[in-house]
């Protein structure tokens, strides 16, 4: 214990002096670090504060030091995390790479491609996109089209990918490719490659919320360098599945996103529209459902975190991540109807004036947040998973 305390007074002073003010501010949404060769630090304190905890590894804090990680431990990642909640620090960078990819190159990749690849995740210099959805292949993913042919001294890719977030963004994409057309789950491989590659097009998707970060994305005649492919041929399926656990585990635990903008809670707005009477939110009814949704949210964190050690304990958590990532669509498209609902006319703003920022964007991400349950695995299919690997229903025949 004593250990512990020493490391938590050593990283709170440590964070005290190098984690920048503005970094101890309410995240603004353009300000957020993806990192990457075409990153713009719209704040100069955000490349400070992610050049001093990628030094450390801790942008990756219980990674392998020998991959760029910070080599913490179980305990000492708590410690970390907790700390930085209690300077309201932002995260120094978001990085599909961090949360989805990292993982399972540990887990699946030969030692070559964990020391290209990981300390370069860790430091924010590659920015990944994820290709799995086809227009013919989104809840059977499994169907994917998309061919991947061995042309001996490389591999050619030809098909295309939907929903893919930040594309057009991206440096590089972790794509699931068919390598044999004659069977199915057996016939996909794992592939990594540059997105500036010859043949790759992307073309973005806007969503009733006026913007969007999924793409369409197409590859014509793309050549892959053969070591590249992760894993042996025919077994990407095993990594796919793994890497869609890290995905909806991590997707829920951010809410969407939404913990990036943290700022006043739920019932603060509230009470700034609707108004107060004896101490409390003056609508009774309104004030019951805001106290349900952060009752809901505040077991939810737990459940997240207790899943989130039992996986790094080595249990397997695969259907548990269904559960977590229906509820958290559910408790994030809920909690943006209420704060528009609290916000009355106000909340119903698009554009122009009469309407505060805050007030366009709470609309804006209420319409953003129907798409919660559709990204990350659909509800109707994470249901069934749970309906068949949970609560062990029979399929209908």
């Amino acid at each position: 214990m004593a250990d512990i305390e020493t490391f938590r007074a050593e990283t709170r002073a440590w964070l005290e002096t190098n984690c920048p003010a503005s970094m101890r501010t309410p995240m603004v949404e353009d300000e957020v670090v993806w990192g990457g060769r075409n990153q713009v630090f719209v704040n100069p304190d955000s490349k400070v504060w992610l050049e001093r905890m990628a030094a450390r590894g801790w942008t990756a804090p219980t990674w392998p030091v020998e991959y760029g990680g910070g080599g913490l431990g179980k305990a000492e990642g708590i410690v970390l995390d907790s700390e930085l909640k209690r300077l309201n620090a932002r995260a120094p960078l978001a990085s599909f790479g961090v949360w989805m990819l990292g993982p399972v190159l540990m887990e699946y990749a030969n030692e070559e491609q964990k020391r290209r690849f990981l300390p370069d995740i860790v430091q924010g210099k590659t920015r990944w996109c994820q290709g799995y959805s086809e227009p013919g292949a989104g809840s059977d993913l499994a169907s994917l089209q998309t061919r991947c042919e061995d042309k001996g001294d490389h591999w050619l890719i030809n098909g295309s990918k939907i929903w893919t977030s930040y594309a057009d963004h991206a440096d590089w994409i972790f794509c699931l490719v068919r390598t044999d057309a004659t069977k199915k789950h057996e016939g996909i491989s794992f592939v990594l490659f540059d997105m500036s590659s010859s043949g790759v097009e992307t073309r973005p998707i806007l969503l009733i919320s006026g913007s969007s970060p999924f793409c369409e994305t197409f590859f014509t005649d793309v050549q892959v360098p053969k070591d590249q492919l992760v894993g042996m041929p025919g077994k990407g399926w095993d990594i796919a599945k793994r890497l869609l656990q890290y995905e909806r585990m991590n997707i829920s635990a951010t809410g969407f996103g939404s913990d990036r903008n943290a700022g006043p809670s739920l019932g603060d707005i509230a009470k700034r529209y609707v108004g107060v009477k004896d101490g409390v939110l003056a609508d009774a009814d309104l004030r019951a459902r805001i106290a349900r949704q952060m009752m809901y949210e505040q077991a939810f964190a737990l459940t997240v975190r207790r899943n989130a050690e039992q996986a790094k304990a080595g249990a397997d958590v695969g259907p548990a991540t269904s559960i977590i990532k229906y509820a958290a669509a559910k408790l994030n498209q809920t909690k943006t109807e209420l704060q528009v609902e609290a916000m009355g006319h106000q909340g119903l703003g698009w554009d122009g004036e009469g309407f505060r920022p805050g007030e366009i964007m709470s609309t804006r991400a209420m319409l953003r947040a129907k798409g919660n349950s559709i990204e990350g695995g659909t509800s109707e299919v994470n249901l069934n998973v749970v309906a068949k690997r949970v609560l062990g229903l029979r399929d209908h025949q």
